[in-house]
């Protein structure tokens, strides 16, 4: 049977754009009401999301972005970054666990301790670029966790004593090749 890592955090519920946003708590609500539903949530190994490091968001992101996001977090209510992302006193928080769990998610699969991990978590990830948040996204979630794949790739690969030359590409794209010694 397939095991698979479900990576959430009850903080990822704290972040609110307000009572008019789409993207809001009751989203994940939502997937755990559905997983329950269908009888399926007993096959889930459950990980609470883990913040996510300085590290490993400045491997897609700049200092400045990370310190402009930390400065815009509000003590009381909500501040808009753009017509369609705006944060609470919470967001700094769960956009960490955000970014973390993808990383989490990377290191329970490629350690074989999971076949795949779902992360069910909030703000997503998807749209924020390298010095931009948008779309509902402060951090890139999904190019974090990618960067980290990589690297823990390439280490696991420099410990297995087996040589590994990258060629970037292109900013998103990596080429690689190994040869055992």
């Amino acid at each position: 049977m397939t095991t698979t890592a479900f990576i959430t955090h009850r903080d990822c519920q704290l972040h609110d754009m307000g009572s008019h946003h789409p993207e809001c708590p009751q989203r994940l609500t939502a997937i755990n009401d559905h997983l329950i539903a269908q009888g399926i949530d007993a096959y889930f190994v459950y990980h609470d999301a883990p913040l996510a490091t300085f590290e490993q968001l400045l491997r897609v992101h700049p200092a400045s972005h990370l310190e402009r996001i930390k400065r815009a977090s509000p003590e009381h209510g909500v501040v808009h970054l753009d017509p369609d992302t705006a944060m609470n006193p919470h967001t700094w928080k769960a956009a960490l666990r955000a970014a973390g769990a993808g990383c989490l998610g990377v290191d329970l699969v490629m350690s074989g301790e999971c076949e795949n991990a779902f992360c069910a978590v909030r703000p997503p990830g998807h749209h924020a670029e390298k010095a931009t948040p948008m779309g509902f996204c402060f951090f890139n979630n999904i190019g974090v966790a990618a960067r980290h794949a990589l690297k823990v790739m390439a280490w696991n690969v420099l410990q297995s004593s087996i040589s590994m030359c990258t060629t970037v590409m292109a900013p998103r794209t990596v080429s690689l090749v190994t040869n055992r010694c």
